[in-house]
């Protein structure tokens, strides 16, 4: 089969096995979401950082999730777009309009913070670029949950792998992800 019901409208889990979408399984879902966390208001290199973060991210060809706003939202999610991947933007409105434009799917949530443990919870590692105060509460839901952070000149605290450039941030993915 093709993918496709009996109208010819393709189904959910039939996309390729691997391409622009990144690796998947069977059925169809990527078999890695990649969280990029980070301040709306990010200084020049933290911007910089995540849009070149954003560039190999897109490379690799799995679906990165952030806040979907502005700043390192903004610069990763450009980054990805730029190279033909997806994002997922998870705003804290409830107007998904509010999303900035290199996000591929908007999600609107209208609970504000509160939507830093959905970006946690779906990321399978996630990935802190500079940040504030909203970055550590992203940095600190994802470590209760178990899952990989690295931080790029981000928060020193415990359990996060501190990097200084995007390079060592997509090696130290590759081995916590085993890809």
């Amino acid at each position: 089969m093709d993918g496709r019901d009996k109208r010819g409208v393709a189904q959910f889990g039939s996309a390729p096995a691997s391409g622009a979408g990144g690796r998947r399984f069977e059925s169809g879902r990527p078999d890695h979401i990649i969280g990029v966390i980070g301040a709306s208001n990010a200084t020049r290199r933290d911007y910089n950082n995540a849009y070149q973060l954003g560039l190999k991210l897109g490379e690799l060809g799995y679906p990165v999730i952030c806040g979907g706003l502005t700043g390192v939202m903004e610069a990763v999610a450009k980054g990805v777009a730029e190279k033909g991947g997806v994002t997922i933007g998870v705003v804290p409105t409830a107007n998904r309009n509010d999303a900035n434009d290199y996000i591929t799917i908007p999600i609107a949530t209208g609970i504000g913070h509160a939507r830093n443990v959905i970006i946690a919870s779906t990321a399978d590692a996630l990935i802190a670029v500079g940040g504030e105060y909203g970055t550590l509460s992203e940095i600190a839901f994802a470590l209760k949950m178990g899952k990989p952070v690295i931080g790029i000149l981000s928060w020193d605290i415990p359990g996060v792998f501190s990097v200084s450039s995007v390079e060592e941030a997509v090696a130290k993915l590759r081995e916590v992800l085993g890809l």
